[in-house]
């Protein structure tokens, strides 16, 4: 007999679905893309979901509708309204155009539809019941003129996929996150995101993306975003970006669609960073919505089934205009003076005192900036104290400061020492924050605790990540509609002068959640000790930066920070003759 065989029909539609259905997620992301190539302006979302995971995803659009007989063709493997033959394929405008979608899924869940085509003349529409790939019931049913699309008992018929399911809240944040990057996309269409009879999601019809913006993220950021413009004769650049001051610590805020499909590109998000130069740190990537308009003839959106990559002709050069266009947009805005200071929270740690002003030599409006910085890192010093370790750098003593940022000393036997006075301090907490948490100890309860209000695939991903939170010293409970309330933080953190370090923890979890509990656990870590260390650009006194140079003497590792960086460069007297020439 022949070892070559071919596959049953049943056997290949669920290969074929393997390729586009990975996870709840998919089916929402191919369902709203259909409704909204079928010109629907309001779309309603609705997730139901248990313990378990996600139960029933349900898209309801007042879209053109379909016939009977269209619906029962759209569930068939390539049959499709946006193309006629392989020609259309280099100008494609639509969000959907494979044809896979509705059998793919049909393949491995039970889906029901209801149809009524817009402005014909049928009273009734249409519905129909498919059950892994079969149809299994057809009827006439009242219904209002749009599509209703329900999909439920995902996997059934395919067990091993469903074993591979995140949990309930990881799967509703990669949906909700398909929402978002739909509705940033497509302003011209209303979206509302329910879960469990709960609203999860609402966005406006407009023409903007900015409204968008503030509806998802909130007025505060949408105030403060900078608007950014290019045109090359192949390319239209639009959007907005963030100030270097609102930063992240992944590229997961970098929202870029193209000819309205929301897509995931690193050449471009490495563009809009370049952009900005140094005005950020090496580490961290700024907030964008990008909307570009690209000639389709330079744009291959037939690279993968789920259509979330895109291939670009003359990429070097459309990536060059983006970096371009944010330069420029950057450019022309004061950005120190659009900075708002950041409140501090006033915070009495038991059995510490309030630090008194340290002496500043500034006057006037300078005075009051150091002045501030200095009772700041004052703050920070006070807590990372620790007595009785062995001292493992050699013995120096502080000279002053270069820009800010590194501390020059002096060792005993003339070797100059320059110290990175972030890393150092980083590499401080970050040990303190490593043994209180082995010994399960180390909260602090804030005085007034700090709101959370987030977009709904963080308010997801937080509420997955509490037990992991809870182990590191923070108090975190829900409170209200996409709210949180933070009561209690790692005693090594301090007081909680920027709620985004809650923030970057969650941005951080849900960037990479292939990481296994100690990886999550050590992401967690390096964050509370990066937000609670004294800042580069931070003034210290002479008595500050010898404190924090006895501090990071007593650490275990202390010439190097949690992240693998230096935090201390030295050269010997000979090395300094050498460079001089006395050699």
């Amino acid at each position: 007999m022949t070892k070559i065989r071919v596959l049953d029909t049943g056997t290949v539609n669920q290969i074929a679905a393997g390729e586009v259905v990975e996870r709840p997620a998919s089916v929402v992301k191919e369902l709203l893309e259909n409704a909204i190539d079928a010109g629907a302006t309001s779309i309603l979302l609705d997730v139901g979901s248990d313990m378990a995971g996600i139960t029933k995803i349900r898209v309801t659009d007042n879209g053109e509708g379909m016939t009977a007989d269209e619906a029962i063709l759209a569930f068939h493997p390539h049959a499709t309204s946006k193309i006629r033959d392989i020609a259309d394929l280099s100008a494609i405008r639509t969000l959907g155009f494979r044809g896979e979608a509705l059998a793919n899924i049909a393949a491995v869940a039970e889906v029901t539809i209801v149809t009524r085509p817009r402005g014909g003349e049928a009273l009734a529409g249409t519905r129909i019941v498919v059950r892994g790939g079969e149809v299994v019931e057809k009827s006439e049913v009242g219904a209002p003129e749009g599509t209703t699309i329900v999909v439920e008992r995902l996997f059934y018929n395919t067990p091993a996929r469903r074993k591979f399911l995140k949990s309930r809240n990881t799967e509703l944040a990669h949906i909700y996150a398909v929402a978002e990057s739909l509705a940033l996309a497509h302003g011209e269409v209303a979206f509302r995101v329910v879960q469990n009879g709960k609203e999860r999601m609402a966005t406006q019809r407009s023409g903007g993306v900015l409204t968008t913006v503030a509806g998802l993220y909130g007025a505060d950021l949408a105030r403060s975003l900078i608007p950014v413009e290019g045109r090359l004769p192949f390319i239209r650049i639009g959007g907005y970006i963030s100030r270097p001051s609102e930063n992240r610590g992944n590229l997961s805020q970098i929202s870029v669609s193209i000819n309205g499909r929301s897509i995931s590109s690193r050449p471009i998000a490495a563009a809009v960073r370049e952009g900005y130069g140094t005005l950020l740190p090496k580490d961290r990537y700024p907030v964008a919505f990008l909307e570009l308009s690209i000639d389709t003839g330079l744009v291959d959106v037939n690279v993968h089934p789920t259509k979330r990559e895109v291939r670009l002709s003359r990429e070097r050069e459309i990536t060059g205009a983006i970096a371009a266009a944010v330069e420029e947009a950057l450019a022309g805005h004061d950005l120190a003076r659009e900075t708002p200071a950041e409140p501090v929270q006033q915070q009495i740690v038991p059995g510490e005192a309030e630090p008194s002003p340290p002496p500043v030599a500034e006057a006037g409006a300078a005075y009051t900036v150091g002045h501030r910085e200095l009772i700041l890192s004052e703050r920070q010093l006070r807590r990372t104290e620790a007595e009785g370790k062995e001292n493992l750098l050699p013995a120096m003593e502080p000279i002053g400061q270069v820009a800010a940022t590194y501390i020059v000393a002096e060792g005993d036997d003339g070797t100059l020492y320059l110290v990175d006075q972030h890393a150092a301090h980083e590499r401080v907490l970050y040990d303190q924050v490593v043994e209180r948490r082995d010994k399960a100890a180390g909260s602090q309860e804030l005085i007034v605790p700090v709101t959370l209000s987030l977009p709904p695939k963080e308010f997801a991903a937080l509420r997955d990540a509490i037990p992991l939170l809870t182990d590191e010293g923070f108090a975190v409970e829900e409170f209200g509609r996409d709210t949180f309330a933070v009561r209690a933080v790692p005693a090594a953190l301090g007081a909680v002068e920027n709620p985004e370090t809650i923030r970057e923890t969650i941005a951080d979890l849900l960037a990479d959640e292939s990481r296994t509990a100690p990886d999550r656990r050590e992401a967690v870590t390096c964050i509370v000790a990066c937000r609670g260390a004294v800042k580069a650009g931070a003034l210290l006194t002479h008595d500050q930066q010898k404190r924090l140079l006895a501090q990071l003497a007593r650490t275990k590792t202390p010439w190097t920070c949690p992240h693998g960086r230096p935090t201390v460069v030295a050269f010997d007297k000979r090395k300094l003759d050498v460079m001089f020439r006395r050699g």
